[in-house]
């Protein structure tokens, strides 16, 4: 290549690359610039500058929802009711950051067109400082995929989306809270089961914030069946858009129908009761001392509080559950935990036979509950956990073929299966000394 070729081909690849250099470098830069926010906003309010949303639907009584002193929201009009919070909350947000698909008109003179002129929906949002905002809602578009929408005293003519609509047509079914009770679980202090087959039952909490069961008389209660109980009432709700001939039908078969039960719950802000009942053709009523009028309810809640103490009670022997122990004794045997290593004495232990005794005391439960037991002393079980802060004492009995056990300081008796205890006994027995492999 001749020498001035040479030179110029130089020159153009270097061009070449200063091009791509200064693309890449370009690049590089666009990409670390924030993207700029395009959606159109139609409003933008912080959500707890919002105060009040009035709500005006064609052929629909107005709906206005305010918040109270406490900051929750309440439903105002048509009548006062509890509102949900989660639903106002949400109707709040899609308020707060409202923003359309495109704009259809920056000046429209004609809102007929659009269905603005007299609006399907009209939603006013008043803010604490006294100011408010008006969005109308017209007809759906042509494609059924949005509304036309605008803001008063604004020409600008917007569609928004049909989620967007969703959002903010809201009626007071749909605000109302349904629960028929209104309870605080995190502050509920004690409940109240009075089913027409057995006790009434009181739950309350002991020291380590566990349900005990008060009364009819003080035993240990199965925490997970309170909690399933307390669930039950927990969702327990009514269907608020039935008819008014549905509603004479509820009265009438919980007039008619047989009581199930009454449950009672209390927090911190007082007593609420809900009084079940079942007609003749097993449908369960309820009516509740929170809200007004009588609803049909599940079969779920009626069959959830058609319990006996038992049902309530707390099967197992010992309360360490998944937490290892620290100390056992069975009968003559000690076994206590050493680091991760299972001492007796001296000696240590095989940890497969002693967690195999572990397992058999965590499983050991009461077939039936009695008030009386009797018989023969076999076995006195003593189960130390959390770091010796849990010592629980228990004795074993047995008359004829039939085991007895009773906890210290508890009156109940637990009938114990005769395999399982037999089964502990076997395996306290075989628990070996710890022999390490052997060398090959």
């Amino acid at each position: 290549m001749k020498p001035r070729g040479l030179l110029a081909a130089v020159i153009v690849l270097a061009a070449l690359g200063g091009a791509l250099w200064w693309s890449n470098r370009k690049q590089k830069t666009d990409a670390a610039k924030p993207v700029a926010d395009t959606t159109t906003k139609i409003l933008s309010i912080p959500e707890d500058q919002i105060k009040e949303v009035t709500i005006k639907k064609t052929g629909a009584e107005t709906t206005v929802l305010r918040k109270g002193d406490d900051g929750k929201w309440q439903i105002a009009e048509p009548k006062p009711q509890r509102a949900d919070q989660d639903t106002a909350k949400s109707l709040i947000g899609s308020l707060a950051t409202l923003n359309a698909d495109k704009v259809v008109e920056d000046k429209a003179a004609d809102l007929a067109p659009y269905g603005l002129t007299v609006p399907t929906l009209d939603v006013t949002v008043l803010k604490k400082d006294g100011k408010s905002q008006d969005f109308l809602v017209g007809d759906d578009t042509p494609t059924g995929g949005g509304a036309y929408a605008k803001l008063a005293g604004d020409a600008h003519v917007y569609t928004i989306a049909s989620y967007v609509k969703t959002g903010i047509d809201k009626t007071p079914n749909d605000l109302r809270d349904k629960r028929l009770l209104t309870f605080d679980q995190d502050k509920l202090t004690r409940v109240d089961l009075q089913p027409v087959k057995g006790e009434t039952v009181e739950f309350g909490k002991n020291n380590q914030n566990d349900w005990q069961i008060l009364k009819p008389k003080p035993a240990r209660a199965d925490g997970s069946q309170v909690e399933e109980l307390i669930r039950k009432l927990k969702d327990a709700k009514m269907d608020a858009t039935i008819s008014d001939e549905d509603s004479k039908k509820a009265a009438a078969g919980f007039a008619s129908g047989t009581k199930v039960a009454v449950a009672s719950v209390t927090d911190s802000s007082g007593t609420e009761t809900l009084d079940v009942r079942k007609d003749k053709d097993k449908n369960y009523y309820a009516k509740s001392s929170a809200v007004d009028g009588i609803y049909k309810v599940t079969a779920d809640l009626g069959d959830g509080l058609d319990k006996k103490v038992d049902d309530f009670r707390n099967k197992k022997l010992f309360d360490f559950g998944w937490t290892d122990p620290n100390k056992v004794e069975v009968g003559k045997a000690t076994f206590e935990k050493s680091g991760d290593k299972w001492m007796s004495g001296a000696k240590q232990m095989d940890p497969p036979a002693v967690q195999s005794v572990v397992d058999k005391l965590r499983d050991l439960a009461s077939t039936k509950f009695l008030d009386t037991g009797g018989g023969s002393p076999v076995l006195d079980i003593t189960v130390s956990s959390n770091s010796g802060k849990r010592v629980e004492k228990v004795s074993i009995t047995k008359q004829g073929d039939t085991y007895f056990a009773k906890r210290e300081n508890e009156p109940s008796i637990y009938q114990l299966d005769s395999k399982a205890v037999e089964d502990l006994q076997k395996a306290a027995n075989e628990v070996k000394e710890f022999q390490p492999p052997k060398k090959k």
